[in-house]
């Protein structure tokens, strides 16, 4: 039919039969030929599941079908190269149109950083069918389908690089009213973080699609520098909800929680490579820097009511005899003072144990820390200002706790109680 000069006729008989054929082929698979508008109608668990199975489907369609077809074509019109890349454009158009019109809808469709993953998903399958694409869809016949590939791949590309940016914006800028009353990590903090690790399992895609857009850093360097810019977005907003607290005391013990959850989960993933170890070390150091501004301001008045400081008078009952330690004191203000501590230490472990450390190290530390000044004061105080109390009446009024019954009331610090829980 060639030699007699019948060739369109020959490729419209042979694009009419096996066309139909494939295309068939493929909504026995499941592929659907959705547009954008459909893509934005449909639930995100259905549109995962769907891109899910549009990954699985280019994979059958390039290495199978297509690559099949191409083999028919190439021998049924072997010598006649340009009419059977005639052929093959015609017989696959429309299946390879319904194929990537569904990744165009997705490229083109609203964005939001759950989308991100399984743009990354087609956007890598894309990139390992490329290869097989230019070799199948060969010749002049076909250059529109190649260049649809291309196309649909760099679109792929640029719609998760803006993500990218959506995602890091949308950190900052996160205004939720998720009240963490007892100051532990923020769902926005874990939430980021587990993004940021789901990130690091696509690092060579990433590096990849930087170098669609070459703008002059190696990839490793721009994956690093994204990466810390979110970091450094999620610190912003923390900084911002920080300041909805009252307390200035639960102020730093709410960013000391999240700042050591962030560097936990950084040394603990792939990000430490990424991130290095100057930010570990400097923001190892924020978190220091929260928990001594914590003990700071929540502890430093009640550690005043433990001072010789202002307890001297000149008038009112006033004991000596105890190695000149207490002389000149007045038993009326050593009163006061057991009173003042009592009530603030009670009001303090009332609050604080409902306010939450969640890494336990952490919280040990911290309880750590406020024993080491709290009780050698305490001890100190007692010792010397605790006859005046004991040897009057009512003692146990003033002197209520043992530096041991302090000790276990510390460690019921930061465990997140509610009001009515018994105590240990």
């Amino acid at each position: 039919m060639v030699q007699a000069g019948q060739r369109q006729q020959l490729v419209k008989i042979y694009r009419d039969s096996r066309s139909s054929v494939l295309e068939e082929s493929l909504r026995k698979l499941g592929v659907e030929k959705l547009s954008k508008e459909d893509v934005q109608k449909m639930q995100w668990e259905v549109l995962e599941a769907k891109i899910g199975n549009w990954i699985h489907y280019m994979r059958i369609a390039v290495k199978l079908l297509f690559a099949g077809e191409r083999k028919v074509c190439d021998q049924l019109f072997d010598g006649f190269d340009s009419l059977s890349d005639q052929c093959f454009s015609e017989v696959t158009a429309g299946s390879v149109l319904m194929l990537l019109s569904f990744g165009e809808a997705i490229a083109r469709s609203k964005r939001s950083p759950e989308k991100l993953f399984v743009l990354l998903d087609m956007y890598e399958i894309m990139r390992e069918l490329h290869s097989e694409i230019e070799t199948i869809f060969k010749g002049k016949a076909c250059a529109e389908i190649r260049e649809s590939a291309t196309s649909l791949t760099k679109r792929l590309a640029q719609t998760a690089q803006e993500t990218f940016g959506d995602f890091e914006e949308a950190v900052e800028k996160d205004a939720t009213k998720t009240a963490v009353l007892d100051g532990t990590v923020h769902p926005l903090t874990s939430y980021v973080i587990n993004y940021v690790k789901f990130l690091f399992d696509y690092q060579s895609t990433l590096k990849q699609l930087f170098q669609e857009f070459e703008n002059g850093g190696e990839p490793g360097s721009q994956l690093a520098s994204v990466t810390m810019q979110i970091m450094q977005a999620l610190q912003t907003n923390l900084d911002g909800k920080s300041k909805q607290y009252k307390d200035p005391s639960l102020t730093h013990l709410f960013l000391m929680n999240n700042i050591h959850y962030m560097v936990r989960s950084v040394r603990r993933s792939e990000a430490k490579d990424l991130l290095g170890d100057d930010w570990v070390q400097r923001h190892r150091r924020i978190v220091q820097q929260h928990a001594n501004q914590y003990k700071r301001i929540c502890w430093g008045k009640i550690l005043q009511c433990l001072t010789i400081q202002g307890l001297t008078s000149s008038g009112g009952s006033s004991v000596g005899g105890d190695g000149g330690n207490s002389s000149g004191v007045s038993r009326a203000l050593v009163k006061d003072r057991f009173k003042i501590f009592n009530m603030q230490f009670e009001e303090l472990h009332q609050k604080q144990s409902q306010w939450t450390v969640p890494d336990t190290e952490l919280r040990e530390s911290l309880r750590l820390a406020v024993a080491e000044v709290l009780l050698p004061a305490y001890r100190s105080f007692v010792k010397r200002f605790g006859p005046l109390v004991e040897n009057g009446k009512n003692p146990q009024k003033y002197i209520r706790f043992s530096a041991e019954d302090l000790e276990r009331m510390l460690g019921e610090f930061f465990e997140g109680k509610t009001l009515n829980e018994p105590k240990r």
